[in-house]
Protein backbone atom coordinates (compact mmCIF):
# COMPACT_ATOMS: atom_id res chain seq x y z
CA UNK A 1 0.00 0.00 0.00
CA UNK A 2 1.61 3.77 -1.07
CA UNK A 3 1.67 6.17 1.83
CA UNK A 4 -1.23 8.37 2.22
CA UNK A 5 -1.69 11.87 0.69
CA UNK A 6 -4.24 14.50 1.23
CA UNK A 7 -5.29 16.06 -2.03
CA UNK A 8 -7.22 18.90 -3.16
CA UNK A 9 -8.88 20.12 -6.33
CA UNK A 10 -9.36 24.10 -7.30
CA UNK A 11 -11.56 23.88 -9.98
CA UNK A 12 -14.46 20.71 -10.34
CA UNK A 13 -15.55 21.62 -13.92
CA UNK A 14 -15.03 18.40 -16.01
CA UNK A 15 -11.60 18.27 -16.05
CA UNK A 16 -11.48 18.58 -12.28
CA UNK A 17 -14.25 16.18 -11.45
CA UNK A 18 -12.22 13.76 -13.83
CA UNK A 19 -9.11 13.91 -11.59
CA UNK A 20 -11.69 13.10 -8.85
CA UNK A 21 -12.31 9.78 -10.74
CA UNK A 22 -9.20 8.85 -11.08
CA UNK A 23 -7.59 9.66 -7.86
CA UNK A 24 -9.93 7.78 -6.53
CA UNK A 25 -8.18 4.47 -8.56
CA UNK A 26 -4.55 5.59 -7.00
CA UNK A 27 -3.50 3.68 -3.36
CA UNK A 28 -2.86 6.40 -1.03
CA UNK A 29 -4.09 9.44 -2.52
CA UNK A 30 -7.55 10.83 -0.33
CA UNK A 31 -9.10 13.18 -1.91
CA UNK A 32 -10.54 15.56 1.22
CA UNK A 33 -11.30 19.00 -0.17
CA UNK A 34 -12.69 20.80 -3.55
CA UNK A 35 -12.73 24.52 -4.41
CA UNK A 36 -14.57 26.17 -6.73
CA UNK A 37 -16.76 29.52 -7.24
CA UNK A 38 -19.09 27.78 -9.56
CA UNK A 39 -22.11 26.36 -7.29
CA UNK A 40 -23.20 24.54 -10.29
CA UNK A 41 -19.82 22.84 -10.21
CA UNK A 42 -19.70 22.31 -6.70
CA UNK A 43 -23.16 20.59 -6.88
CA UNK A 44 -21.98 18.02 -9.56
CA UNK A 45 -18.82 17.04 -7.44
CA UNK A 46 -20.23 16.50 -4.39
CA UNK A 47 -22.88 14.09 -6.19
CA UNK A 48 -19.72 12.38 -7.91
CA UNK A 49 -17.69 11.83 -4.48
CA UNK A 50 -20.60 10.81 -2.76
CA UNK A 51 -20.68 7.88 -5.30
CA UNK A 52 -16.98 7.30 -5.46
CA UNK A 53 -17.48 7.37 -1.66
CA UNK A 54 -14.92 10.44 -1.36
CA UNK A 55 -15.39 12.54 1.70
CA UNK A 56 -14.89 15.63 0.88
CA UNK A 57 -15.33 19.49 2.01
CA UNK A 58 -16.30 21.94 -0.24
CA UNK A 59 -15.15 25.92 -0.62
CA UNK A 60 -16.00 28.43 -2.70
CA UNK A 61 -12.53 29.87 -1.64
CA UNK A 62 -8.92 28.90 -2.78
CA UNK A 63 -7.63 30.62 0.00
CA UNK A 64 -10.30 29.36 2.63
CA UNK A 65 -9.22 25.72 1.31
CA UNK A 66 -5.36 25.65 1.88
CA UNK A 67 -6.19 27.53 5.48
CA UNK A 68 -8.53 25.22 6.86
CA UNK A 69 -7.27 21.60 5.02
CA UNK A 70 -3.26 22.23 4.77
CA UNK A 71 -3.59 19.81 1.19
CA UNK A 72 0.04 17.77 0.98
CA UNK A 73 -0.85 18.36 -3.01
CA UNK A 74 -3.46 20.56 -5.18
CA UNK A 75 -4.52 19.90 -8.77
CA UNK A 76 -5.37 22.84 -10.02
CA UNK A 77 -8.35 22.76 -13.08
CA UNK A 78 -9.48 26.29 -13.18
CA UNK A 79 -9.92 28.20 -15.98
CA UNK A 80 -6.73 28.57 -18.59
CA UNK A 81 -6.69 32.33 -17.89
CA UNK A 82 -6.51 31.77 -14.11
CA UNK A 83 -4.04 29.08 -13.29
CA UNK A 84 -1.37 32.15 -12.90
CA UNK A 85 -2.98 33.64 -10.12
CA UNK A 86 -4.56 30.32 -8.69
CA UNK A 87 -1.45 28.78 -8.18
CA UNK A 88 0.34 31.55 -6.51
CA UNK A 89 -0.88 31.12 -2.70
CA UNK A 90 -0.95 27.11 -3.44
CA UNK A 91 2.88 28.05 -3.86
CA UNK A 92 2.66 30.08 -0.64
CA UNK A 93 1.58 27.11 1.66
CA UNK A 94 4.19 25.55 0.46
CA UNK A 95 1.76 21.93 -1.11
CA UNK A 96 2.80 20.21 -4.55
CA UNK A 97 1.40 21.27 -7.33
CA UNK A 98 -0.10 19.79 -10.39
CA UNK A 99 -0.95 22.36 -12.73
CA UNK A 100 -3.43 21.62 -15.85
CA UNK A 101 -2.38 22.48 -19.08
CA UNK A 102 -2.21 24.93 -20.38
CA UNK A 103 -0.08 26.06 -17.42
CA UNK A 104 -0.40 29.30 -18.40
CA UNK A 105 -2.23 31.46 -21.58
CA UNK A 106 0.72 34.11 -21.64
CA UNK A 107 4.34 33.63 -22.88
CA UNK A 108 5.45 35.91 -20.20
CA UNK A 109 3.36 34.38 -17.49
CA UNK A 110 4.21 31.32 -18.59
CA UNK A 111 8.07 31.86 -18.27
CA UNK A 112 7.16 33.60 -14.57
CA UNK A 113 6.11 30.39 -13.15
CA UNK A 114 8.58 28.25 -14.45
CA UNK A 115 11.44 30.67 -13.01
CA UNK A 116 9.35 30.11 -9.73
CA UNK A 117 9.01 26.39 -10.03
CA UNK A 118 12.95 26.16 -10.51
CA UNK A 119 13.52 27.49 -7.14
CA UNK A 120 10.51 25.71 -5.26
CA UNK A 121 11.02 23.32 -2.50
CA UNK A 122 8.21 21.08 -3.30
CA UNK A 123 6.87 18.86 -6.49
CA UNK A 124 5.50 21.14 -9.09
CA UNK A 125 4.25 19.27 -12.15
CA UNK A 126 2.63 19.74 -15.36
CA UNK A 127 -0.55 18.54 -16.51
CA UNK A 128 1.01 17.51 -20.02
CA UNK A 129 -0.95 13.81 -19.54
CA UNK A 130 -0.76 12.45 -23.59
CA UNK A 131 2.16 11.08 -23.11
CA UNK A 132 0.56 8.70 -20.68
CA UNK A 133 -2.14 7.01 -22.76
CA UNK A 134 -1.35 3.29 -22.98
CA UNK A 135 -0.52 3.10 -26.48
CA UNK A 136 1.38 6.28 -26.83
CA UNK A 137 3.62 5.81 -24.50
CA UNK A 138 4.31 1.98 -25.73
CA UNK A 139 4.99 3.93 -29.01
CA UNK A 140 7.60 6.65 -27.66
CA UNK A 141 8.99 3.78 -25.86
CA UNK A 142 9.47 1.68 -29.54
CA UNK A 143 10.90 4.63 -31.05
CA UNK A 144 13.38 5.77 -28.23
CA UNK A 145 14.43 2.06 -28.55
CA UNK A 146 15.62 3.17 -31.84
CA UNK A 147 13.34 0.73 -33.77
CA UNK A 148 12.84 3.08 -36.88
CA UNK A 149 16.37 4.68 -36.75
CA UNK A 150 17.31 8.59 -35.64
CA UNK A 151 13.80 9.73 -36.61
CA UNK A 152 13.74 12.45 -39.75
CA UNK A 153 9.44 12.89 -40.08
CA UNK A 154 6.82 12.88 -36.68
CA UNK A 155 3.04 13.75 -37.78
CA UNK A 156 0.62 14.44 -35.17
CA UNK A 157 -3.10 14.01 -36.73
CA UNK A 158 -5.83 15.21 -34.48
CA UNK A 159 -9.44 14.86 -35.90
CA UNK A 160 -12.02 15.51 -33.56
CA UNK A 161 -15.25 16.98 -32.02
CA UNK A 162 -15.56 21.06 -31.62
CA UNK A 163 -14.45 22.62 -27.82
CA UNK A 164 -16.81 21.33 -25.09
CA UNK A 165 -19.49 23.48 -23.15
CA UNK A 166 -17.45 24.96 -19.99
CA UNK A 167 -18.64 27.16 -17.59
CA UNK A 168 -19.97 30.17 -18.95
CA UNK A 169 -17.96 28.68 -22.44
CA UNK A 170 -14.62 30.77 -21.43
CA UNK A 171 -13.18 28.33 -23.78
CA UNK A 172 -14.68 30.09 -26.61
CA UNK A 173 -12.45 33.20 -27.12
CA UNK A 174 -8.35 33.19 -27.25
CA UNK A 175 -7.90 36.11 -24.50
CA UNK A 176 -9.21 33.29 -22.03
CA UNK A 177 -7.51 30.03 -23.84
CA UNK A 178 -4.51 31.73 -25.14
CA UNK A 179 -5.64 30.74 -28.27
CA UNK A 180 -6.60 27.41 -29.62
CA UNK A 181 -2.94 25.81 -30.36
CA UNK A 182 -2.07 26.92 -27.07
CA UNK A 183 -5.10 25.82 -25.18
CA UNK A 184 -5.71 22.22 -27.08
CA UNK A 185 -2.19 21.64 -28.91
CA UNK A 186 0.07 22.56 -26.01
CA UNK A 187 -0.22 18.65 -25.68
CA UNK A 188 1.45 17.93 -29.14
CA UNK A 189 3.90 19.93 -29.23
CA UNK A 190 5.04 18.40 -26.10
CA UNK A 191 4.12 15.41 -27.25
CA UNK A 192 6.63 16.24 -30.49
CA UNK A 193 9.74 17.40 -27.51
CA UNK A 194 9.54 14.36 -26.04
CA UNK A 195 9.82 11.95 -28.71
CA UNK A 196 11.75 13.84 -30.31
CA UNK A 197 14.04 14.58 -27.09
CA UNK A 198 14.96 18.01 -28.96
CA UNK A 199 14.20 21.46 -29.50
CA UNK A 200 12.41 23.53 -32.00
CA UNK A 201 13.74 26.64 -33.35
CA UNK A 202 11.22 27.50 -36.40
CA UNK A 203 7.31 26.61 -37.03
CA UNK A 204 4.69 27.46 -39.89
CA UNK A 205 1.36 27.71 -39.47
CA UNK A 206 -2.14 27.78 -41.58
CA UNK A 207 -5.26 28.19 -39.77
CA UNK A 208 -8.80 29.45 -39.27
CA UNK A 209 -12.07 29.26 -37.57
CA UNK A 210 -14.29 27.99 -40.22
CA UNK A 211 -16.95 26.26 -38.98
CA UNK A 212 -17.34 25.63 -35.24
CA UNK A 213 -19.25 28.65 -32.88
CA UNK A 214 -19.67 30.93 -35.55
CA UNK A 215 -23.53 30.86 -34.52
CA UNK A 216 -22.86 31.36 -31.33
CA UNK A 217 -23.21 34.89 -29.64
CA UNK A 218 -21.41 36.29 -26.03
CA UNK A 219 -22.85 40.04 -24.78
CA UNK A 220 -22.98 40.14 -28.73
CA UNK A 221 -19.59 38.97 -29.79
CA UNK A 222 -18.49 36.38 -31.91
CA UNK A 223 -16.12 33.42 -30.79
CA UNK A 224 -12.80 33.86 -32.17
CA UNK A 225 -11.38 30.33 -31.67
CA UNK A 226 -9.28 28.55 -34.56
CA UNK A 227 -10.53 24.81 -35.30
CA UNK A 228 -8.40 23.80 -38.17
CA UNK A 229 -4.93 23.95 -38.99
CA UNK A 230 -1.94 22.83 -40.61
CA UNK A 231 1.67 23.20 -38.44
CA UNK A 232 5.32 22.76 -39.34
CA UNK A 233 8.15 22.99 -37.25
CA UNK A 234 11.58 22.65 -37.95
CA UNK A 235 13.89 21.16 -34.75
CA UNK A 236 17.36 21.95 -33.87
CA UNK A 237 18.57 18.07 -35.23
CA UNK A 238 17.01 18.49 -38.63
CA UNK A 239 14.09 16.66 -37.74
CA UNK A 240 10.47 17.79 -39.01
CA UNK A 241 6.67 17.32 -37.17
CA UNK A 242 3.63 18.64 -38.45
CA UNK A 243 0.53 18.69 -36.84
CA UNK A 244 -3.06 18.52 -38.42
CA UNK A 245 -5.74 19.47 -36.54
CA UNK A 246 -9.20 19.40 -37.74
CA UNK A 247 -12.13 20.30 -34.45
CA UNK A 248 -15.10 19.27 -36.61
CA UNK A 249 -14.42 15.98 -38.09
CA UNK A 250 -16.07 14.16 -35.05
CA UNK A 251 -17.26 11.48 -37.29
CA UNK A 252 -14.00 10.13 -37.73
CA UNK A 253 -13.05 6.61 -36.32
CA UNK A 254 -9.55 7.42 -34.69
CA UNK A 255 -9.25 10.83 -33.53
CA UNK A 256 -5.44 10.92 -32.71
CA UNK A 257 -3.21 9.42 -35.16
CA UNK A 258 0.82 9.58 -34.28
CA UNK A 259 3.42 8.71 -37.05
CA UNK A 260 7.22 8.59 -36.32
CA UNK A 261 9.73 7.82 -39.68
CA UNK A 262 12.98 7.32 -39.76
CA UNK A 263 15.92 5.62 -42.01
CA UNK A 264 14.72 2.04 -40.85
CA UNK A 265 11.02 2.22 -41.31
CA UNK A 266 8.07 3.87 -39.82
CA UNK A 267 6.16 3.57 -36.18
CA UNK A 268 2.21 4.99 -36.29
CA UNK A 269 -0.33 4.80 -33.20
CA UNK A 270 -3.65 5.37 -33.66
CA UNK A 271 -6.55 6.43 -30.93
CA UNK A 272 -8.90 4.95 -29.45
CA UNK A 273 -7.78 1.71 -31.30
CA UNK A 274 -4.83 1.48 -29.70
CA UNK A 275 -2.55 -0.19 -32.28
CA UNK A 276 1.24 0.44 -32.51
CA UNK A 277 2.34 -0.84 -36.25
CA UNK A 278 5.58 -1.57 -37.29
CA UNK A 279 6.09 -0.97 -41.47
CA UNK A 280 10.15 -1.49 -41.78
CA UNK A 281 11.72 -0.59 -45.48
CA UNK A 282 12.22 -4.01 -46.28
CA UNK A 283 8.13 -4.31 -46.83
CA UNK A 284 8.48 -7.45 -44.50
CA UNK A 285 5.52 -6.15 -42.11
CA UNK A 286 3.62 -4.72 -41.16
CA UNK A 287 3.47 -5.52 -37.86
CA UNK A 288 1.25 -4.51 -35.58
CA UNK A 289 0.96 -4.70 -31.36
CA UNK A 290 -2.41 -3.67 -29.49
CA UNK A 291 -1.97 -2.09 -26.08
CA UNK A 292 -4.92 -2.57 -23.94
CA UNK A 293 -6.07 -0.14 -21.39
CA UNK A 294 -7.68 -1.19 -18.24
CA UNK A 295 -11.35 -1.05 -18.35
CA UNK A 296 -11.29 1.21 -14.64
CA UNK A 297 -8.88 3.93 -16.15
CA UNK A 298 -10.94 3.99 -19.73
CA UNK A 299 -14.24 4.21 -17.66
CA UNK A 300 -12.26 7.47 -15.34
CA UNK A 301 -12.26 10.01 -18.26
CA UNK A 302 -12.07 10.86 -21.65
CA UNK A 303 -8.48 11.12 -21.92
CA UNK A 304 -7.56 6.82 -22.53
CA UNK A 305 -6.16 6.25 -19.16
CA UNK A 306 -3.76 8.40 -19.34
CA UNK A 307 -5.14 11.34 -16.55
CA UNK A 308 -5.12 7.62 -13.94
CA UNK A 309 -1.25 7.34 -14.94
CA UNK A 310 0.17 10.30 -14.73
CA UNK A 311 -1.72 10.61 -10.83
CA UNK A 312 -0.08 7.42 -9.99
CA UNK A 313 3.36 8.88 -10.96
CA UNK A 314 2.47 12.09 -9.92
CA UNK A 315 1.54 10.54 -6.22
CA UNK A 316 5.06 8.11 -6.47
CA UNK A 317 6.94 11.88 -6.74
CA UNK A 318 4.82 13.29 -3.87
CA UNK A 319 5.95 10.05 -1.62
CA UNK A 320 9.37 9.42 -2.56
CA UNK A 321 10.09 13.27 -3.50
CA UNK A 322 11.18 12.53 -6.78
CA UNK A 323 11.32 14.74 -9.55
CA UNK A 324 8.54 15.53 -11.50
CA UNK A 325 8.55 13.50 -14.83
CA UNK A 326 6.69 16.71 -16.50
CA UNK A 327 8.07 19.84 -15.12
CA UNK A 328 6.99 23.49 -15.73
CA UNK A 329 10.13 23.60 -18.11
CA UNK A 330 8.66 21.64 -20.72
CA UNK A 331 5.10 23.15 -19.85
CA UNK A 332 6.72 26.79 -20.81
CA UNK A 333 8.17 25.05 -23.88
CA UNK A 334 4.75 23.84 -24.96
CA UNK A 335 3.64 27.33 -23.92
CA UNK A 336 6.18 29.11 -26.15
CA UNK A 337 5.15 26.82 -29.57
CA UNK A 338 1.77 27.33 -29.49
CA UNK A 339 1.67 31.33 -28.90
CA UNK A 340 4.47 31.12 -31.93
CA UNK A 341 1.99 28.72 -34.14
CA UNK A 342 -0.77 31.66 -33.28
CA UNK A 343 1.79 34.21 -34.31
CA UNK A 344 1.99 32.39 -37.51
CA UNK A 345 -0.87 32.36 -38.40
CA UNK A 346 -1.86 35.59 -37.44
CA UNK A 347 0.51 36.81 -39.65
CA UNK A 348 1.14 34.47 -42.43
CA UNK A 349 4.57 34.22 -41.39
CA UNK A 350 6.96 31.48 -40.43
CA UNK A 351 8.42 32.48 -36.66
CA UNK A 352 11.33 31.58 -35.02
CA UNK A 353 11.24 29.73 -31.53
CA UNK A 354 13.55 30.61 -28.47
CA UNK A 355 13.38 30.10 -25.04
CA UNK A 356 14.36 31.90 -22.17
CA UNK A 357 16.65 30.82 -19.16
Amino acid sequence: MSEPRKYAIIGCGMMGREHMQNLALVDGAELVAIADPDSGSREAASALAETLGQRVTLFDDNEALLTEVKPDAVIIASPNFTHFEVVKPVMEAGAAVLLEKPMCTQVDEALALERAAREYANLFWVGLEYRYMPPVTRFIERVHAGEAGDIRMLAIREHRFPFLVKVGDWNRFNRNTGGTLVEKCCHFFDLMRHILRDEPVRVFASGAQDVNHLDERYDGEVPDIIDNAFVLVDFAGGARAMLDLCMFAEGSEEQEEISAVGPVGKLEVKLPGGKVTWSPRDKSGPFVETVDTPADALAAGDHHGATYYQLRDFHAALVHGTPPLISARDGYRSVVMGAAVQQSIATGQPVNITFED
